[in-house]
């Protein structure tokens, strides 16, 4: 049996690369960009106006002028007009492109208009107010959003402003789900009073969801050639194997046996942990990875957050946050040699400290306390007791 660390270790020694494609921007959302994006000119074009107003050149205040003749009217969009004097003026629209003949705009606000004559209230005027200059923003060939990052509504809006329709993005790893177990029905039946509902590939399926990983699914039952059969159908047709059930010490656990027997390398199996201790993972030979977690929904959901997903963003290439850590607010006891991972509310008090109080529950099984908690908090194996007032590291959820 091995340690978090060294589970930790071996998972990320293996570390796959799945190549780049390209997508439409409007199926681009959750996806994870593998390009950099860059201004395919200067943002924002040309120096545009911010208020509805008029656009004035600066000489005509310090020359005394407080009357404006309208000259014109400018919409955005519009070319931009001039004027020919520096008491006159352009009604111009919030957006429109600016002359180079002007250089401050005042807002309708602070203007009395009658008829084409547009008066300053008694303000004071700051030249250059009013407008946004050309290249403030991001200059042509700038890049705007490097790679490495998730696609979120905010970079499609910006894909769309440098004319990037399609964008070239990570690949995903083809993965399937397998829960196993006689004791799990459909979702959608009513149980026998011995059984439960097969929440747990659900829940992984929802998890990777966020990445744009639309991954299969298939429920097997505890018959041992029926298992070995789709495994080794599933080895040949995915990269990720992701599987729930059938890796402890029972009768009916056969996956270890089965992956045995169809030549995938077992790196290791049972980690010194609670949850989730009979994790087993391994590779087959054609590169295929198989993660195998314990059958119960909390166990599931902490090697999920705290092994797979570390995984994948490593393999999509994201960028490595810090580690974030917590300062616990109540005591905790841990009376076995195992690391403890404690589902846990997370808060911030006013000076912006971030603390964790464990919830408790009823085990690896209690699967409904996730609903109303954050995050895992990671407690060392070497101690029994953790006071309030200690820090440690602390595994969000996925939301």
């Amino acid at each position: 049996m091995i340690t978090v660390e060294q589970a930790e270790a071996i998972i990320q020694s293996q570390i796959r690369n799945y190549g780049v494609e390209e997508v439409d921007y409007s199926v681009a959302v959750g996806r994870v960009l593998a390009e950099a994006l860059s201004a395919d000119r200067d943002f924002p074009a040309f120096n545009r106006a911010t208020v509805d107003g008029i656009a004035i050149s600066f000489n005509a205040i310090d020359s005394g002028i407080r009357s404006f003749n309208i000259a014109a009217t400018q919409a955005a969009g519009a070319p931009p007009c001039a004027v020919a004097s520096m008491d006159q003026c352009i009604e111009i629209m919030t957006g429109a492109a600016v002359d180079e003949s002007v250089d401050t705009v005042i807002r309708y606000e602070d203007l009395e208009l009658s008829g084409s004559e547009a008066t300053l209230k008694d303000l004071k005027i700051i030249k250059g107010a009013n407008i946004h200059l050309q290249g403030a923003d991001q200059k042509k060939n700038d890049v705007v959003a490097g790679a490495g990052r998730i696609i979120t509504p905010a970079v499609i809006g910006l894909a769309g402003s440098i004319g990037k329709a399609r964008l070239t993005v990570k690949k995903l790893p083809r993965i399937i789900i397998i829960t196993t177990g006689d004791e799990l029905v459909d979702i959608e039946e009513t149980p026998t009073p011995y059984q439960l509902r097969r929440s747990n590939g659900v829940t992984i399926k929802a998890v990777i969801a966020r990445y744009g990983i639309d991954a299969d699914m298939i429920h097997l039952k505890d018959d041992y050639n029926l298992i070995k059969s789709e495994l080794n159908r599933c080895l040949q047709e995915y990269d990720v194997i992701l599987m729930s059930g059938g890796v402890s010490m029972g009768k009916f656990d056969y996956v270890p046996k089965v992956l045995e027997e169809l030549s995938v390398k077992e790196l290791f199996h049972k980690v010194k942990q609670k949850p989730g201790k009979p994790f087993w993972f391994g590779h087959h030979e054609n590169q295929t990875l198989i993660f195998a977690f314990p059958g119960n929904p909390v166990s599931v959901f902490m090697c999920l957050h705290r092994y797979f997903i570390p995984w994948l963003d490593k393999v999509l290439g994201l960028k490595v946050h810090t580690p974030e850590y917590a300062i616990l607010k109540n005591k905790v006891s841990a009376a076995f040699p195992l690391q403890f991972f404690a589902q846990v509310q997370l808060c911030r008090d006013p000076t912006g400290r971030l603390s964790a109080e464990v919830i408790s529950s009823n085990g690896s099984g209690d699967f409904s306390n996730l609903i109303y908690t954050d995050a895992f908090m990671e407690f060392p194996m070497d101690n029994k007791e953790f006071h309030k007032g200690e820090i440690f590291r602390i595994w969000r959820y996925i939301t």
